[in-house]
């Protein structure tokens, strides 16, 4: 199943436009833990750590017709100010929590947003198997 089909699947958005071209995109979670494990090489303390997550994150969620930015968190710690990493990566977090609910966000929230994907605009006809029986009589 290609990815674009998987998000039709779940229901949500996949990408998120920023402009200028530029669009965040949801990651997988092979996608995420590779992006903490390059952070983790990055970072030399504690205090670093979060800043080399966000721009190893960003580093495969940014992109710019649907190809990525940057091709590594070290670049995008070059080219961007921590500013903007810190800016960016909270769009995508607050992406992330809108397409993809979590039980602590709180039960009202969570069955309202799965009433909505599972609302859906369906064929009058859908389910109805007029080619085995045929015409309608006349009246």
């Amino acid at each position: 199943m290609m990815e674009g089909e998987l998000g039709k699947l779940l229901g949500g958005a996949r990408r998120k436009r920023l402009g200028h071209g530029l669009e965040l995109r949801l990651l997988s979670a092979r996608e995420v833990l590779e992006a903490r494990r390059e952070a983790e090489n990055l970072s030399r303390d504690g205090a670093e750590r979060a800043l080399c997550a966000n721009a190893c994150l960003l580093a495969r969620a940014l992109e710019r017709n649907g190809r990525p930015v940057y091709g590594d968190g070290q670049e995008v710690l070059e080219g961007l100010t921590p500013g903007r990493i810190e800016a960016l990566a909270g769009q995508w977090a607050a992406f992330h929590r809108e397409e993809n609910p979590s039980p602590e966000d709180g039960a009202e929230r969570v069955e309202a947003l799965k009433k909505a994907w599972s609302t859906r605009l369906r064929s009058a006809f859908a389910g109805v198997c007029s080619g085995v029986w045929g015409r309608s009589p006349r009246r």
